[in-house]
C-alpha cells in the first residue's frame, strides 16, 4: 500500500499559513492566536492546533517567508527613527509568542542546522539594515560612529531580547537611549535641526 499525503490536510495547512502571514503583516505577532488564525483561514481551531500545537511553532515556520518588519527604510533624524524601531521591537518582544519563538530560534540554532540557517539569515538582514541606517546618520553628520558595524545588532537588539525575554522586565525610553548612545557620539544640534526641518541637516 502506497502512502500519500491527504490533499485536504495540505490545503488546510496552506490556508492556515496564508492567513497567519496576512495577520502577521497587517496586525503584528500578537494577532497570531489559534482562534484568529482559524477564523482568517476558514478552518476549525482544532485544525490549527493539529498542525501547530503552540502559536510560537507557527510563528517560527512563518519566519522563513515573511520579511522582518523592523529597521526598514531609515529616516532622518536617524536617532529618532532608531528609537521608534527599538520601541516597536521591545513591545513585540513583550508578547509571549514572540519571546518564545526568539528563544526557540536561539536555542534550536545550537543543534539544528536548519534553524541555524534561519537565524543567520535573520541576523544578516538585521545587520545590513542597521548598517544602512547608521551610514545615513553619519552622512547627515548626526553621529560619529565608534562601534564596529558587526556589533550594531548586538549593541541595539541583544540587550532588548535579554531584558524582555530573559529578565521578563520592561524597556524604558532611557534604556533605549542608553543603547543608542553605545553606537557613538551623536550631534544633538544636527538631530534637532533635521527634526525641525523634516529633512537631513
Amino acid at each position: 500500500m502506497s502512502s500519500s499525503i491527504d490533499p485536504r490536510a495540505t490545503r488546510s495547512r496552506d490556508a492556515i499559513l496564508a492567513a497567519a502571514r496576512s495577520l502577521l503583516l497587517d496586525e503584528g505577532p500578537a494577532a497570531l492566536t489559534h482562534q484568529r488564525v482559524a477564523q482568517q483561514a476558514g478552518v476549525g481551531r482544532a485544525t490549527v492546533y493539529r498542525h501547530w500545537p503552540r502559536p510560537e511553532q507557527l510563528l517560527l515556520d512563518l519566519m522563513t517567508d515573511v520579511d522582518m518588519p523592523y529597521f526598514q527604510e531609515p529616516e532622518a533624524p536617524v536617532r529618532s527613527w532608531l528609537h521608534s524601531q527599538l520601541r516597536e521591537l521591545a513591545d513585540a518582544m513583550a508578547v509571549p509568542h514572540i519571546a518564545a519563538v526568539t528563544l526557540t530560534l536561539m536555542q534550536g540554532a545550537l543543534w539544528d542546522p536548519q534553524v541555524a540557517t534561519q537565524r543567520d539569515a535573520c541576523l544578516e538582514i538585521l545587520n545590513e539594515r542597521l548598517e544602512v541606517a547608521l551610514a545615513l546618520a553619519a552622512a547627515n553628520r548626526e553621529i560619529d560612529i565608534s562601534a564596529d558595524p558587526i556589533d550594531f545588532s548586538a549593541i541595539l537588539v541583544g540587550p532588548i531580547i535579554y531584558r524582555v525575554a530573559i529578565q521578563a522586565g520592561s524597556v524604558s525610553p532611557h534604556f533605549i537611549d542608553h543603547l543608542i548612545d553605545g553606537l557613538g557620539r551623536w550631534d544633538v544640534d544636527s538631530i534637532r535641526r533635521a527634526d525641525q526641518n523634516g529633512q537631513p541637516a
